[in-house]
């Protein structure tokens, strides 16, 4: 959820010191409010001038769409790194079936089932807020479709979820490294992944909740 100032300073900075600024927008879609709708990196280029020199960024059907089985997506930019790039994937990456790119097509050019997916969400975001409340320091993010929990310990809590309730998550210790210090900053946390039918949602956060405040 970055600025649009920001993503400009990062151009700004990319074009100074000669470093390619890879920007990873495939949650771009996802956000939970209209007035969260958040700035992309072309957006800055046209910003400062239209230039797309040392920008380039990556867009998926994955969360987008929920078409994750697709593996259909796109990179956009600088015309000078999408070339080479176009000749890596002609050595190197597996050809995009023609059936799929047909579909991935028609899903590029809907927009509605993507307005409702964002509904989705946000209704799954209510469920878990309504029962969670502001526990484990639950907050709403701006984006995407995961909560991050306080939960003490997540390996130990995440353990737990699956054994006694059967719910899957991810430690945050997974998705993080030691700083300086030693001190891993996800070890605390959980990753829970809001992905499932909103019936689901409610039946895994309630249980969700029980065991966790029982323990």
């Amino acid at each position: 959820m970055a600025t649009l100032a920001q993503l400009k300073d990062a151009v700004l900075l990319a074009r100074k010191w000669g470093f390619v600024l890879a920007v990873d927008e495939c949650y771009s879609e996802i956000y939970d409010s209209d007035a969260a709708k958040p700035a992309g990196a072309l957006e800055a280029c046209r910003e400062l001038g239209g230039s797309y020199d040392n920008v380039v960024v990556f867009h998926s059907l994955s969360k987008r769409s929920s078409a994750p089985g697709l593996r259909s997506g796109f990179v956009a930019g600088d015309p000078k790194l999408i070339a080479p790039f176009a000749r890596l994937r002609a050595y190197a990456g597996a050809t995009i079936p023609s059936p799929i790119l047909a579909a991935s097509a028609a899903l590029w050019r809907d927009e509605d089932h993507v307005t409702a997916n964002r509904a989705a969400y946000r209704a799954k975001f209510d469920v878990a807020q309504g029962i969670l409340g502001n526990r484990m320091g639950f907050y709403r993010p701006q984006g995407g479709f995961f909560l991050w929990l306080n939960v003490g310990d997540g390996e130990q809590a995440a353990r737990a979820l699956w054994e006694k309730a059967g719910i899957r998550v991810l430690p945050g210790a997974y998705l993080a490294r030691p700083g300086a210090d030693g001190i891993n900053p996800g070890q605390p946390y959980i990753r829970v992944a809001l992905v499932h039918d909103l019936e689901i949602v409610h039946d895994a956060m309630t249980r969700f909740s029980d065991l966790l405040t029982e323990a």
